[in-house]
């Protein structure tokens, strides 16, 4: 059965972005973290330099690319790629199965 008038749900983000060294990266992940639809992110410094820093971000939740991406455009970022894109809902049955598979990695 197909649904119609759905929109996919993008579940994780995973960005290289070249930014100023203003905002901070803890600013940054922070002001990040604050948007609507996100619950997590990470920030990785990949790279340093005179004026500039490029990172890797992970973002999870229920996600909106466009309104991510305008907001890093607003704070002096530039997206260079999208590296890893998960869209999709979790049914209960996959996160039950993802809580038995770490239950059990924990318990050994």
């Amino acid at each position: 059965m197909v649904r119609k008038n759905r929109t996919p749900k993008i579940r994780r983000l995973v960005l290289d972005v070249l930014k100023p060294h203003s905002p901070t990266l803890p600013e940054f992940a922070t002001k990040l973290s604050s948007m609507p639809g996100v619950d997590e992110v990470n920030v990785t410094l990949i790279e340093i330099d005179k004026d500039t820093e490029t990172l890797k971000i992970t973002i999870d939740g229920q996600l909106d690319y466009g309104i991510i991406r305008s907001a890093i455009e607003e704070w002096g970022g530039v997206v260079h790629s999208i590296d890893e894109v998960i869209a999709g809902s979790l049914s209960s049955e996959t996160v039950e199965r993802q809580r038995r598979v770490r239950t059990r990695e924990g318990s050994g």
